[in-house]
């Protein structure tokens, strides 16, 4: 269950969510649920993208409202803007990901699918030759 405060024990489930989901996706036995599927998908990967960004900006350095900072050294300045960096840029990839996955599952939305049933096979004589009055 979320708590919307813990963002390890937030985090943890999520990766056990995703998880359970890749095993879920393996077979589709109603193809119907894809576009809800999608549909959450494109929100999470957001919620995703927001994450990685509030993240990169605690390591921006004029935004913390907080008692802790990293170590007040040129290394430790130089990994904080790797860290910011990395996760601005991994936050920008992930929304475009979003973004691609909303196409999906807008096109989704224009699928209809039926169960399709085999014809049975026509019966012919060996003298028909499939014209008949």
């Amino acid at each position: 269950m979320p708590t919307f405060e813990n963002a390890p024990a937030d985090a943890d489930e999520v990766q056990t969510v995703l998880r359970a989901l890749a095993h879920a996706t393996r077979s589709i036995d109603d193809p119907r649920d894809i576009y809800s599927v999608l549909g959450s998908l494109t929100s999470a990967v957001a919620s995703l993208s927001q994450s990685l960004h509030q993240i990169a900006a605690f390591h921006d350095g004029g935004q913390r409202q907080t008692e802790w900072v990293p170590a007040d050294s040129p290394k430790a300045r130089s990994a904080a803007y790797r860290v910011s960096w990395d996760l601005h840029r991994a936050g920008e990839m992930v929304r475009q990901v979003g973004d691609v996955i909303a196409d999906a599952h807008e096109a989704e939305a224009t699928l209809a699918y039926h169960r399709g049933f085999p014809e049975p096979p026509l019966s012919r004589s060996s003298t028909d030759h499939g014209l008949s009055l």
